[in-house]
């Protein structure tokens, strides 16, 4: 069977996230107790002070006569230029990034359309949500497009699909962002919470519960993960400002510095 190999995205990054699979981490070097006593005879350890000596002689004198030829040293094997070198401007990358069809909220026309890949039960992605969504959509009145899409994490949250289906089942009765709302505030993400959050909004509950056993969003999920994986996605929230990406529940600020620029034209 074929092995599909994961790309890596140039994003704004961030520590604030979950990821999809855990890092690697390196294995640990034993070493041998007999290697680490090293034992020197005297006439070794004279001729050794020599060579040091004579080192340090060079350095010294490469330093003092080095610093006024006006050339070009050298750091830890990287040379350091006389003059500074000019700013490399940052390098942008587009992302193609469907959004027909998914939950959205916002002018279908607005300039800026940005789709989060993400997962109700993602403690980031709460974080996103309670300190920054609200005021980044207030921040661009009728100029954001916020586009929804689903990557629960399974294998460190159980609620998460779950919670993703009961999210669609509400769609079904055009109720998707008010029960959104409630799952991201909500402490408990389990059937009876979902049932009672359906009643709370005025749905058909028969329905709403006939939904969450059904299966019938269940292909629809996994058709929103397997994108954002083949993508290269690897943690929630990512999101994908016009198709740019930027990975974490990043501050407010560091939205506005990529969309101020995108509005200004100044992106690629």
């Amino acid at each position: 069977m074929a092995t599909k190999t994961k790309k890596s995205i140039p994003v704004f990054d961030s520590d604030e996230e979950d990821i999809i699979e855990e890092p690697t981490i390196p294995m640990q070097v034993q070493q041998d107790p007999s290697e680490e006593t090293i034992t020197f005879k005297k006439s070794h350890f004279y001729s050794v002070l020599v060579v040091l000596a004579f080192a340090v002689g060079v350095l010294v004198g490469y330093v003092a006569w080095g610093r006024g030829s006006g050339g070009t040293t050298t750091t830890a094997g990287a040379p350091v230029a006389q003059a500074p070198a000019a700013e490399q401007a940052p390098q942008y990358r587009r992302y193609d990034i469907p959004t027909e069809g998914f939950p959205s909220l916002g002018p279908d026309d607005a300039p800026i359309v940005i789709v989060e890949f993400s997962d109700f039960q993602c403690p980031f992605c709460r974080r996103f949500h309670d300190e920054t969504y609200q005021s980044l959509l207030d921040a661009y009145p009728g100029q954001i497009r916020f586009v929804y899409r689903n990557l629960p994490l399974t294998s460190i949250h159980p609620a998460a699909m779950p919670s993703a289906i009961a999210s669609l089942c509400a769609q079904d009765q055009d109720a998707y962002w008010d029960f959104h709302e409630k799952l991201f505030s909500s402490e408990q993400l389990d059937e009876e919470t979902f049932i009672r959050y359906a009643a709370d909004l005025g749905l058909d509950t028969e329905k709403f519960t006939a939904c969450l056993s059904s299966g019938e969003h269940d292909a629809e999920i996994q058709q929103d993960m397997n994108f954002a994986i083949d993508l290269g996605v690897q943690s929630t929230p990512t999101f994908f400002v016009n198709g740019l990406a930027i990975v974490g529940a990043q501050p407010l600020a560091n939205f506005q510095q990529l969309i101020d620029k995108e509005l200004a034209g100044e992106i690629p």
